[in-house]
């Protein structure tokens, strides 16, 4: 396994742009509808920003524009996500993302932390020397 070791860089870089890339899509469907059959956030509103800040910030994230800092914004915007939209705050087991639907909040949220905290590194714009 210690073979593997030299490409992690390379890994973690794939890891980012395909993190960004779906990320946007979801900001794509809530925004222009595409690809979806729900219906689009009424401009102004809550889902209306987090659609914005998908799709702005799942393309700086996977071009390597600012990286920390779109990872970051989108990290807490899927804590948000989690808290309000799927455990709601109640003590009992919808806590678990598994019984509340909250996987997909909860994983963008620890791998946008990641992102935020190891940068852009390769295949990015603004690569960090």
């Amino acid at each position: 396994m210690k073979a593997l070791a030299k490409y992690s860089d390379y890994a973690y870089a794939l890891l980012r742009i395909m993190a960004g890339f779906m990320f946007s899509i979801h900001g794509m469907q809530k925004l222009f509808g595409i690809l979806t059959d729900n219906p689009r956030p009424p401009v102004g509103s809550q889902l209306w920003f987090g659609g914005i800040l998908e799709l702005v910030g799942g393309l700086a994230i996977m071009i390597g524009l600012q990286t920390r800092l779109a990872a970051f914004l989108c990290s807490g915007m899927m804590a948000v996500a989690y808290f309000q939209f799927h455990w709601q705050f109640r003590l009992d087991e919808a806590f678990f993302p598994v019984v509340n639907r909250g996987e997909l909040a909860a994983l963008y949220c620890f791998v946008f932390l990641f992102i935020a905290c190891r940068g852009g590194v390769r295949w990015c714009v603004d690569r960090e020397k």
